[in-house]
């Protein structure tokens, strides 16, 4: 193997506004010579949920606007795409001094195709890539609800989205439902199924979902924001099948949920959906639609490390 040599680096919360909330993800901003192992073995030894590497843009990429190509690992392998990484990864970039080809958006280059992103009041956006939904199997379902101790009852709806990563996707009965799940791991991991599990707040609800204990939770109650989008979704993210346990704040979920939930018209883009309190993170997605239809996945990004790596 090559030696080792300085490359810049930096750790990017994200889906928060405060530093150690959200979900972090370690970004090695020059990725160039680094082979698959390389890039695998430093996602292992990060063990956070994502680790990523910023290339240059292939040139068929490039002439279609990409900015930069980004490699996405988990401590299990690697992703065509993930959402939380994707606006991580964005922040470091521009931080450590990118500057993309438009005015108006960044284009990323990654396994599943070219992600746009946008800053939008403050945050980074990314466009919800094009999702696959089929009904799940049977038995995978029977045996996921097992793992999690659900009853059939409890369970709204169900559907598999594929939008780069796989979900199993769960509607359950109610938000209580959703923070009190203690998965079996061990047996989601043995089902090699990834399962996200979404729970609607009634209208009612949200005021005292607002109030929640987080301080960016406390920034949306006092209204700092003119245009807050109502808070309706509570989420959680079981990725053992990947080597993490739980996810903290997960953007790929997020947008595949959002694109299953409102076509099935349980619910109305904007909203904002809370995710990772169970784990003491308390991130917030927030999910807009443009005029064309488009859903957007934003969130707001802390940068919380900077310096450099030897790889």
């Amino acid at each position: 193997m090559p030696a080792p040599r300085s490359r810049a680096f930096a750790q990017v919360d994200v889906f928060t506004q405060v530093a150690l909330r959200g979900n972090p993800v370690a970004v090695v901003l020059d990725g160039a010579g680094l082979d698959d192992a390389a890039m695998q073995a430093f996602a292992s030894w990060t063990q956070l949920s994502e680790t990523t590497f910023v290339l240059p843009p292939s040139a068929a990429a490039r002439a279609r606007g990409a900015d930069y190509q980004l490699r996405i690992f988990t401590p299990g392998g690697e992703l065509p795409f993930a959402g939380h990484p994707t606006l991580g990864s964005c922040h470091a970039w521009l931080e450590h001094g990118g500057q993309p080809q438009s005015a108006q958006h960044i284009v990323q280059e990654c396994k599943k195709g070219l992600v746009t992103i946008a800053r939008q009041d403050g945050r980074l956006a990314f466009a919800a890539p094009a999702l696959a939904r089929t009904a799940p199997e049977p038995a995978l379902l029977a045996g996921v609800l097992e793992a999690l101790s659900l009853r059939p009852e409890q369970v709204l709806a169900a559907e598999h989205l594929d939008n780069g990563p796989q979900w199993l996707g769960l509607l359950l009965d109610s938000p209580e439902t959703v923070l009190l799940l203690d998965p079996d791991h061990a047996r989601l991991k043995a089902l090699k199924q990834k399962v996200g599990v979404a729970a609607l707040y009634p209208a009612e609800h949200m005021p005292a979902l607002v109030r929640r204990s987080s301080r960016e939770a406390r920034a949306f109650a006092q209204g700092t924001s003119a245009a807050r989008p109502a808070v309706q979704l509570e989420v959680r993210a079981f990725a053992a099948a990947t080597g993490v346990n739980e996810d903290p704040v997960t953007g790929s979920l997020n947008a595949s949920l959002a694109q299953w939930l409102i076509a099935e018209g349980r619910l109305q883009a904007p909203y904002a959906a809370n995710q990772g309190s169970c784990l003491g993170r308390d991130g917030w997605v927030h999910v807009s639609a443009d005029a064309q239809g488009q859903l957007w996945i934003g969130g707001h990004t802390v940068g919380c490390i900077r310096g450099s790596v030897l790889l």
